[in-house]
């Protein structure tokens, strides 16, 4: 029988559980949830509208009831952009490795990057598995996606798989689940836009920012989404929400509804998910703020 539905019935943690028990190999599809005019009932007979499939948002991919791999569609899976978001690489050799290692699968770009002295075979391995973690972690906030696994198919083997026991990735699910539901609560719209506040050099004094709070802070204008600024920094949902939420708390910025939460006559739909140009200047402009305060 084929393992499909929605997350509204059937939870990661339940779906997880069940390829771990039944070691299976597959690929699991997870779709963006469409909501239709069809009025359905669930196994409690409650009424609710039927939901089908669209784009596909991620792939969990296993073998023997392990997790090998996972992807965003919103996210570059990248090798180079991997290792940059882990900070075994800066901005600047990401984007030469990416532009230059086009040409090259996964493995042979890594086998490259350690016989250059780049990173180590640790380091890869780490950083693919945290970022195969950050999406099933993210995923499993999720509660409305339709969903269909596929028996037996498995990465192209030019892609670096990473198995891990999903023993324990249930339980660390349960774990960061209280706190994914706790950031959406605080942060529930991430079509919404950030901006400094007018007088920022008292807040900002003495405050030391980390690797992930100064790559959001790069891309802070009104004129971009939170949304587009997790694409951007290559972020999941919970992720991008985890960094604003911290900013906000701390006063250091303040949400404004973004461009495309008010699209103008004429000026066609508004493109959320499409990635921000870096403004390169807004570090050094909140630098100057500061100093002016």
């Amino acid at each position: 029988m084929a393992l499909k539905g929605n997350l509204a019935d059937f939870s990661t943690t339940q779906i997880l559980n069940l390829i771990n028990l039944a070691k299976k190999t597959g690929t699991l599809h997870i779709y963006e949830p469409i909501i239709t005019d069809e009025t359905i009932y669930d196994g409690a007979g409650v009424e609710r509208k039927k939901v089908v499939p669209g784009a596909e948002r991620a792939t969990l991919a296993f073998r023997e009831g392990r997790l090998i791999l996972a992807a965003m569609g919103a996210q570059d899976g990248h090798l180079a952009n991997v290792l940059h978001k882990a900070g075994k690489l800066n901005a600047e050799q990401a984007r030469v490795i990416r532009e230059r290692g086009q040409k090259y699968s996964d493995k042979a770009l890594a086998l490259m990057l350690i016989n250059a002295n780049y990173v180590s075979q640790a380091d890869v391995v780490r950083s693919i598995k945290k970022h195969t973690l950050d999406i099933v972690y993210d995923v499993a906030s999720w509660e409305t996606e339709p969903f269909a696994f596929e028996e037996n198919a498995t990465p192209p083997a030019d892609r670096i798989t990473v198995p891990i026991d999903l023993k324990n990735v249930i339980i660390d699910i349960t774990r960061k689940k209280e706190e994914s539901e706790d950031l959406v609560r605080e942060l529930p719209n991430l079509d919404m836009a950030l901006k400094f506040p007018e007088a920022p050099g008292e807040k900002f004094r003495g405050i030391h920012l980390g690797v992930d709070e100064w790559r959001v802070v790069a891309f802070i204008t009104p004129k971009n989404s939170i949304r587009q600024i997790a694409k951007a920094c290559n972020m999941t949902d919970t992720e991008i929400r985890r960094v604003v939420v911290g900013l906000l708390q701390a006063g250091l910025v303040e949400l404004v509804k973004s461009p495309g939460m008010q699209p103008k006559p004429g000026t066609g739909k508004p493109r959320p998910g499409q990635a921000p140009a870096v403004k390169r200047s807004v570090v050094e402009r909140l630098i100057a703020k500061i100093k002016e305060s």
